[in-house]
C-alpha cells in the first residue's frame, strides 16, 4: 500500500513538472509574438531617421560645395584684378613715357615760338601788293613759301577750331588772335570755311562751298568767332574728316589748320589710319589736303589734361607729318 501511494506521488510531481514547462515555453512563444507585432514599427521609425540624417547630410554636402564655388569664384576675381592691375600699370607706363617726350617737345616749342611770332609778322609785312605781283610772273619753289616752318602757297584755307570748354574757358582770347594772324599771313586767298572739331560751319548757309575772301567776311569770322559756342567732344577726327570729304578737289591746293588744346577720346593710331585712307596721294604723290596744326595746352588739373593734350601733341605731329603739314606748341598758359 505504501508502494501504490508513491507511485501516484510521483505521477502527481511530474505532471506539474511540464504543467511549469509548458507554461513557460507558452509565456516565451507569446513574448515573441509581442515582439514581432511592434518590429515592422520600430523599422518604419528607424528608416524615418536614417531619411532624416540622410536629408541633413544631404544639405551640409550641398553648402559645402556652395562655399567652394565661391571660393573658386574669389580666387578668380583676384587672378583677373592682378592681370587688370598689370595692365593698367604698363599702359601708365607707357603713358608717361608720352608725357615725359611731349613735355621735351614743347619746352623746345616755347624756345622757338618767340621767333615764330616774329617771322609770321615779317612775312604779313614783307607781302604787299607789289610783292605779290612780282611774285605772281618770278615764283620761287613752294618749299620756300613758308612761315615759321608753314607752308602757305595754299589758295584755300579751311580753320578747324576745337570749342570744347575748356578752349573757351582758357584760350578763347588767344584763338581769336593766331587766327588773325593766320589771316594776315594770307593776303588774299580764293575761298575760307570754318568748321569745328565736330564738322559743324560757323556759316551754315556756306555748308558745302567756299565762303569768298573779302576783308568783310574775314571780320565776320573774327566777330562770330568771339560768340560762338558749338557742341565738342575734343576730338578733331570728325572735322578733319568732313574737311576732306566736303572740300576736296583736285584742281585746288587746300590748307587745313587745326586749333586744339587736347585730345579726350579716340585711339591715336585708329584716327591717323583713317585720315591716312581719306586723305590719299593724287597722281603727282602730293597729299589731298595739307594738314597743319596749332596746340593750346591748358592745363586746368593735374590727373586728367596734362594725359590729354600730350595725346594731342603725339595724334597731330602725327597727322601733319604724314599729310604735308607743320605742328606748332604753343607756350601754356597754367590756370590759376
Amino acid at each position: 500500500m505504501t508502494r501504490k501511494r508513491s507511485r501516484r506521488d510521483f505521477q502527481t510531481l511530474s505532471l506539474s513538472f511540464l504543467d511549469a514547462i509548458t507554461c513557460g515555453l507558452g509565456a516565451i512563444i507569446l513574448m515573441l509574438v509581442i515582439v514581432k507585432m511592434f518590429e515592422p514599427v520600430r523599422l518604419e521609425e528607424s528608416n524615418l531617421e536614417l531619411e532624416a540624417l540622410l536629408e541633413q547630410y544631404t544639405q551640409e554636402l550641398a553648402e559645402i560645395l556652395g562655399e567652394t564655388e565661391s571660393v573658386q569664384r574669389e580666387q578668380l576675381e583676384i587672378v583677373d584684378d592682378v592681370e587688370l592691375d598689370q595692365q593698367q600699370l604698363a599702359q601708365l607706363e607707357r603713358e608717361l613715357t608720352r608725357i615725359r617726350a611731349a613735355f621735351l617737345a614743347q619746352q623746345d616749342a616755347e624756345e622757338d615760338s618767340a621767333e615764330i611770332a616774329g617771322q609770321l609778322a615779317q612775312a604779313r609785312q614783307s607781302l604787299t601788293e607789289e610783292m605779290r605781283r612780282l611774285l605772281a610772273n618770278n615764283r620761287p619753289r613752294p618749299d620756300e613759301y613758308k612761315v615759321g616752318g608753314i607752308p602757305v602757297d595754299s589758295e584755300y584755307i579751311i580753320f578747324l577750331i576745337d570749342t570744347s570748354g575748356s578752349m573757351r574757358s582758357y584760350e578763347w582770347d588767344r584763338v581769336q588772335q593766331i587766327i588773325q594772324e593766320t589771316l594776315d599771313v594770307y593776303p588774299t586767298v580764293k575761298g575760307i570755311q570754318v568748321l569745328n572739331d565736330e564738322g559743324e560751319h560757323m556759316f551754315r548757309t556756306y555748308r558745302g562751298q567756299w565762303m569768298p575772301d573779302t576783308p568783310a567776311r574775314r571780320e565776320a569770322i573774327i566777330d562770330a568767332l568771339r560768340n560762338w559756342n558749338a557742341f565738342s567732344d575734343s576730338s578733331p577726327r570728325e572735322g578733319i574728316l568732313t574737311a576732306i570729304d566736303t572740300y576736296y578737289d583736285p584742281e585746288k591746293k587746300i590748307s587745313l589748320y587745326v586749333y586744339s588744346d587736347d585730345l579726350s577720346r579716340g585711339s591715336i593710331s585708329a584716327i591717323v589710319r583713317e585720315i591716312d585712307r581719306r586723305n590719299t596721294l593724287d597722281a603727282e604723290g602730293n597729299q589731298r589736303v595739307r594738314i597743319h596744326a596749332v596746340a593750346f595746352p591748358v592745363y586746368y588739373d593735374v590727373t586728367g589734361s596734362m594725359l590729354t593734350a600730350a595725346n594731342f601733341a603725339i595724334l597731330m605731329r602725327a597727322i601733319c607729318q604724314r599729310n604735308g603739314g607743320t605742328f606748332v606748341a604753343l607756350p601754356s598758359r597754367r590756370a590759376d
